[in-house]
């Protein structure tokens, strides 16, 4: 045996001692966990669990999430007790609703403040004090004529929303971040203040910063805007380069 004391061992605060932030996030989704960790900041902690779901997205499918809610929140590591859980799915928390999620996740974690991913789409482009927006979704039609609902229903003017027709949400991951950034590009308006890339599980965090130079506007995206809300509502407010202009307010 070594004589090194074991009665000695020295112990800090962990890597995640400014903020633990978990995440329910759908098992067809290939794009957001990357994003996610791409953004996190030095310590800050991110946790993940996942939710099945039927890979043909519809607002049936969708609709079926709210069943696990409250389990999937609940594994999400209980010990550390999570400061924020987040409902990983743009087109779930609309068609679901915000409130009937949040009650769902705090049933699970009632240790946590509970958002949704469209909560922080809302706020992000509240924060930009915007109001004329255009969106671009992988989504099928019936999705899309709920998601214009929803956002003229929070105040703002959809300009256009205009959707892939795609329906499977392992392809949704697949889409190439030109296609995306070329897609961005065809909706935007003149009138436009924001364009919005609707959907965790496409690779739009990578288009951000180029769109926004060649329109001269913000853009807002699924994953980063649920990112800048956990963050904030965890009372993390770093400043971060390479995601968009929100990350800098």
């Amino acid at each position: 045996m070594s004589g090194f004391n074991i009665n000695d061992v020295q112990f800090d605060s962990g890597r995640n001692n400014r903020a633990n932030l978990g995440f329910i996030l759908l098992s067809t989704d290939l794009a957001c966990e990357i994003d996610t960790f791409r953004m996190a900041p030095k310590g800050v902690g991110v946790s993940f669990t996942r939710l099945h779901t039927d890979d043909y997205t519809t607002n049936e499918t969708l609709a079926k999430h709210i069943d696990q809610m409250a389990d999937a929140a609940s594994r999400i590591q209980p010990e550390i007790k999570p400061d924020v859980i987040s409902y990983c799915c743009t087109s779930g928390s609309i068609v679901i609703g915000e409130d009937k999620v949040c009650a769902e996740i705090r049933r699970g974690a009632p240790y946590a403040t509970a958002m949704t991913l469209v909560s922080g789409v809302v706020a992000a482009i509240n924060q930009l004090e915007a109001k004329k927006i255009v969106i671009g979704t992988p989504y099928l039609d019936e999705i899309n004529i709920v998601e214009k609902n929803f956002f003229e229903n929070k105040g703002f003017d959809v300009l256009d929303i205009q959707g892939l027709n795609l329906g499977n949400g392992i392809e949704f991951g697949k889409i190439t971040s030109d296609y995306i950034k070329d897609f961005a590009l065809s909706i935007d308006q003149k009138e436009a203040e924001v364009i919005f890339l609707s959907c965790s599980g496409i690779r739009s965090l990578d288009i951000i910063e180029e769109v926004e130079a060649t329109t001269g506007k913000p853009v807002i995206t699924s994953n980063q805007a649920q990112m800048w809300y956990a963050l904030r509502t965890a009372g993390v407010n770093d400043k971060l380069s390479g995601f968009g202009r929100i990350f800098n307010s």
